[in-house]
C-alpha cells in the first residue's frame, strides 16, 4: 500500500484506549505507587481529576492543587470532599486536600516541603514571561524530590486530524522532542536534578518515528536540600488564594478513633454474647437433638473464624440475671480492637462513658433481652 495513502488513513483513525488523559494520570499514579510520596502538589490542576485519583493512594497525606482558573476549580472541587463512607470507615492515614488560585510564576510558602510536584499539560499554556519564571519557582523555590512534566509532542500532530497548528487554542507553543529535551536537560543541570524522558500515547504501527503523543520528563533531585535552602529562609509572602480545603476523617484523630473503636467493641461484645447464650442454651437442650441441629442455630451473619473465636472467648464471660458480662480483656484480645487502641488501659479510657461498664470498670454489660440489643 502506498505510504502516503497509509498516512492519510491514520490521520482519520487515531484513537487512544484508554483516553490519552487517563493514560497521563495513570502514569502519575504509577509513579506515586513507586516512590510513595506523602505530599503531592498538582500545578494546573484544572478539573481536579488527577487529584481525585491520587486521594485514593494510601501513601499520600497532603494533596494540593493550583490553577489560574478559579471558576473551573470551584465547579469541580466537590469531587474532592469526603464521602459519608469516609466518616463511617475512617482510615489510619490522615489526608488533607487543598486548592489554591494562583500562578505558577509566583512563589508561595504553601508550596514548600512537597515530595512530588506534577505539571500535566501545563507548560504549553504559559506565556513566555511565565515560562521563564517557571523553573525557578518549581525547581528552585519549591525544590521537591520529584517533578513530573508532560507536554504535547508537536511531531505527533501530523497524525491528528483537523489541526490547524496546535492541539488547543490556548496553547502558546508545542515543542518537538528535541526542544523539550533541550529545555528539560538544561533545567535539570541548573537545579541539580536528573531527568528521564518517556511518554504516553503510542503512534500507530509503522509511524513510531514520531514518538509518543504526550512526551513526559521525570525529574529526580540529585541531593537532599541543604540547610541553606531551609523553608524558614525562603519567601514568606503569600501569593495564592485558598478556594477549598477538606480534612478527611482519620483514626489519628481521637474523635474518629473513639467512634470507630466503640462500634467495634459493641459489635465484638454482641458476637461474644450470642455465642455464650447459644452455648448455655445448648446445655439445656434435650439429648435427642443432634449436633448438626445445634450448630444450625448459630447466627449465620458472622464468619466462621469470628464465630469460632467468639465461642472460645464467650466461656470467659458470664451471665448474671438478665445481664451478660464480657470482660474488656476478652474484647481487647480480638485483633481489630487490639489494633485500634494498642493497650487495655487505652481501650478502657476511650470507651468510658460511651458504653455500660461494670462497677469495677473491667467488664462490658449487655442485656440478655433481644429487644434491647438495638438500644
Amino acid at each position: 500500500m502506498d505510504k502516503n495513502f497509509q498516512e492519510e488513513q491514520f490521520r482519520g483513525m487515531i484513537k487512544f484506549t484508554p483516553p490519552l488523559s487517563n493514560q497521563r494520570y495513570q502514569f502519575v499514579k504509577d509513579l506515586v505507587e513507586k516512590y510513595k510520596p506523602k505530599k503531592v502538589a498538582d500545578l494546573g490542576c484544572a478539573d481536579c481529576k488527577l487529584l481525585w485519583m491520587l486521594k485514593f493512594c494510601s501513601c499520600i497525606e497532603v494533596l494540593v492543587g493550583l490553577d489560574s482558573c478559579e471558576s473551573v476549580m470551584k465547579e469541580k472541587m466537590h469531587k474532592l470532599s469526603p464521602l459519608p463512607v469516609d466518616y463511617l470507615q475512617p482510615t489510619e492515614r490522615s489526608l488533607t486536600v487543598t486548592l489554591y488560585h494562583g500562578s505558577v510564576a509566583h512563589e508561595d510558602p504553601c508550596m514548600l516541603g512537597f515530595d512530588m510536584v506534577t505539571c500535566i499539560e501545563l507548560i504549553e499554556h504559559l506565556e513566555e514571561s511565565e515560562l521563564k519564571k517557571f523553573p525557578e519557582v518549581v525547581f528552585g523555590f519549591m525544590a521537591p524530590s520529584i517533578v513530573v512534566i508532560s507536554t504535547p509532542n508537536f511531531e505527533f500532530n501530523t497524525l491528528l486530524p483537523g489541526l490547524m497548528l496546535f492541539r488547543h487554542p490556548d496553547h502558546k507553543f508545542e515543542w518537538n522532542r528535541a526542544q523539550f529535551q533541550s529545555w528539560a536537560l538544561e533545567t535539570a543541570r541548573h537545579y541539580n536534578y536528573l531527568v528521564e524522558f518517556t511518554g504516553v500515547g503510542h503512534a500507530p504501527r509503522g509511524m513510531e518515528n514520531v514518538g509518543f503523543c504526550t512526551q513526559i520528563g521525570v525529574f529526580v533531585r540529585k541531593y537532599p536540600q541543604t540547610s541553606g535552602f531551609a523553608q524558614s529562609e525562603k519567601s514568606s509572602k503569600t501569593a495564592y488564594k485558598m478556594v477549598f480545603k477538606a480534612v478527611y476523617p482519620s483514626l489519628k484523630d481521637e474523635k474518629y478513633l473513639q467512634n470507630t473503636l466503640v462500634g467495634e467493641v459493641i459489635s465484638t461484645a454482641q458476637i461474644i454474647k450470642q455465642c455464650l447464650l447459644k452455648h448455655l442454651m445448648s446445655e439445656d437442650e434435650e439429648c435427642n437433638h443432634s449436633t448438626t441441629e445445634r450448630k444450625a442455630q448459630l447466627q449465620p451473619c458472622f464468619s466462621k473464624d469470628i464465630r469460632k473465636l467468639a465461642a472460645e472467648k464467650s466461656l470467659e464471660s458470664f451471665v448474671n440475671g438478665n445481664v451478660v458480662y464480657v470482660p474488656l480483656k476478652t474484647i481487647f484480645s480480638f485483633p481489630q480492637v487490639n489494633r485500634l487502641c494498642g493497650t487495655l488501659e487505652r481501650l478502657r479510657k476511650l470507651i468510658a462513658g460511651q458504653v455500660t461498664l461494670s462497677s469495677d470498670g473491667y467488664a462490658l454489660m449487655l442485656s440478655t433481652e433481644y429487644e434491647n440489643e438495638e438500644n
